[in-house]
């Protein structure tokens, strides 16, 4: 019988028609980018003081600088045993009845009383615009910053299995239809918010679509190249994202209004819509709904443009995973090694979506220059891909996944404690850590596949993966409100939770040169099944070999 996976090595495994589609497909990341990391510029929280109206009015008047009226407004505070003006509070004093005039520049008011802030904020933001000065989210409204980021992560989650079934059901194409006409709905619907709670709502509904595109997209890619290709590709689509982020901050400081931005980050979407018609349906996908003589067409079209020709005829086309027993949640738990697999694999699922969105955010507030910080930070995920390509063959996978998670956690604990006078040292360090959290983040993705049998793989990733969106709703309180306390603090928990992660790996098995499993006997008991792929691989060519040559003798 045929498989689907002979019909593709006739067809070409990594042709031109798969050469297209993976061009097109990688451009989703792109504003993807935007999409899970744009708060650090939308969401940018200037320095900041309370407003009063008649030191602002004097301020006019008198021809005073900001820093003038703010020391009129604002006292000292201690903040981390260092004296700074306050962000939250004002002085009590009603300047309308003492008389200010443009020469009580130095009162001393020491001795005043104060109080939380009345008359709003006032903000040293140079002209930029962002959601956070727009809605005055500081103070004790702060914590509504968190929630915008959370909230997308929120729609992450529910978009991971909402689409996944949609994905299953109606099929790859009309997903990521669905996908990029809700994105541009919300996306656009998320630029015109006329208050902070629609703000959330469409930022919901925009995660929601974005991810849920993405993923499709992803799956569909790796199940139209060759078996030999789907790892690359997936790696290089990852890469695409550290692209994005790399666009993301010079897009950020020509466009000052985060309003403005978004729109920009949501534009790409409506060209997307055209993937429908330029983007084949996955003939895996139809195969599996009974559909081959569709998936025959998709293939033969496929071959067509690969300059390829198929002799393998439609009625031999089978399914090859067809009677695959179904899968179930207690699968994952109910064996030793699948409960080991299963809780290790969500702990670092966790790990890189906590660490890895907490390092960008904290970018926005490390109080250096964001743009310039953000692009240099951006630059090292760049090695992550070719350094996992690079090892993953020639050292396996468990070491190099277990060193990029303790690399990160060791550099998040030393740059903790660096002082901000080394700052280029400082910088280093935590690109390091960034390197690191990006090399486990691409890694965890395809080791979560090689760990669990064929009918429970796809659920193993999905319920694996939801813990990555979890750490995403974490990780903006866990960065922001732990940052008021003491800046670093959140460098110490998210290289503790990375040394963990890297700690636990070391307890995974080692795939590489391993069968995928079939069976969960296949975990359990690995050792009753050794198995070498390439001496398979080379059985195969000779067994191939000697058909074809018995072939030729009897046309002799």
């Amino acid at each position: 019988m045929t498989t689907f996976d002979d019909l593709l090595e006739e067809a070409g495994t990594f042709g031109h028609c798969q050469r297209r589609i993976f061009a097109l497909l990688c451009l989703l990341s792109l504003p993807f980018a935007g999409v899970y990391v744009g708060i650090v510029f939308q969401g940018f929280t200037p320095d900041h003081w309370c407003r009063d109206s008649a030191v602002v009015e004097m301020r006019q008047a008198c021809g005073w600088s900001l820093a003038d009226s703010r020391r009129l407004t604002v006292p000292l505070v201690n903040s981390s045993g260092v004296l700074q003006q306050s962000s939250c509070e004002q002085y009590k004093v009603d300047w309308n009845s003492t008389g200010l005039t443009c020469d009580t520049q130095e009162l001393d008011l020491s001795g005043v009383p104060v109080s939380m802030c009345k008359d709003g904020w006032e903000y040293q933001n140079e002209g930029r615009k962002s959601f956070v000065t727009e809605f005055d989210l500081v103070c004790s409204d702060g914590w509504l910053v968190d929630m915008y980021q959370s909230t997308l992560n929120v729609g992450f989650l529910a978009g991971s299995f909402a689409f996944g079934y949609f994905a299953d059901r109606f099929g790859r194409k009309v997903s990521f239809l669905m996908s990029f006409i809700l994105n541009a709905i919300s996306g656009f619907a998320l630029a015109v918010a006329p208050n902070y709670i629609s703000l959330l709502v469409f930022r919901t509904i925009f995660g929601f679509g974005a991810k849920g595109g993405w993923m499709t997209s992803y799956v569909l890619l790796t199940e139209i190249v060759g078996v030999e290709y789907r790892r690359t590709v997936g790696i290089l689509y990852q890469m695409f994202f550290s692209v994005g982020v790399l666009i993301l901050p010079l897009l950020a400081y020509f466009i000052t209004d985060w309003r403005w931005l978004q729109v920009t980050i949501t534009a790409p979407y409506i060209l997307f819509l055209s993937y429908y018609w330029l983007i084949p349906e996955s003939p895996r996908w139809l195969i599996s709904q009974n559909n081959s003589s569709r998936a025959m067409e998709i293939t033969e079209s496929m071959a067509k443009e690969n300059k390829k020709k198929l002799t393998r005829n439609l009625e031999t086309l089978t399914d090859e995973e067809g009677d695959s027993p179904s899968a179930s949640l207690l699968d994952l738990v109910r064996t030793p090694n699948m409960r080991k697999h299963t809780f290790i694999l969500m702990f670092n699922w966790f790990t890189s979506g906590v660490v890895y969105q907490g390092l960008i955010m904290r970018v926005g507030i490390a109080g250096g220059d964001v743009y310039i910080d953000f692009l240099i930070s951006g630059l090292v995920e760049f090695p992550a891909a070719f350094l996992i390509l690079f090892t993953i063959e020639r050292i396996g996978r468990r070491l190099p996944f277990a060193s990029a998670n303790i690399v990160a956690g060791t550099s998040c604990l030393v740059t903790a404690f660096i002082p901000d006078s080394m700052f280029w040292f400082k910088m280093v360090v935590a690109c390091i850590g960034r390197l690191g959290i990006t090399m486990a983040f691409e890694m965890v993705v395809f080791v979560n596949t090689e760990l669990y049998p064929t009918f429970v793989r796809n659920l193993g990733v999905s319920v694996c993966s939801t813990l990555c969106d979890v750490g995403g709703i974490v990780a903006p309180f866990l960065l922001y409100r732990l940052a008021v306390i003491w800046l670093e603090l959140p460098l110490i928990i998210f290289g503790v939770v990375a040394f963990i992660a890297g700690g636990l790996v070391l307890l995974l098995p080692e795939t590489r040169g391993v069968p995928l499993p079939e069976t969960i006997d296949d975990i359990e008991f690995p050792n009753r099944k050794k198995e070498n792929p390439l001496e398979n691989q080379q059985m195969k060519k000779l067994l191939k070999s000697k058909l074809t040559s018995n072939k030729e003798t009897r046309s002799v």
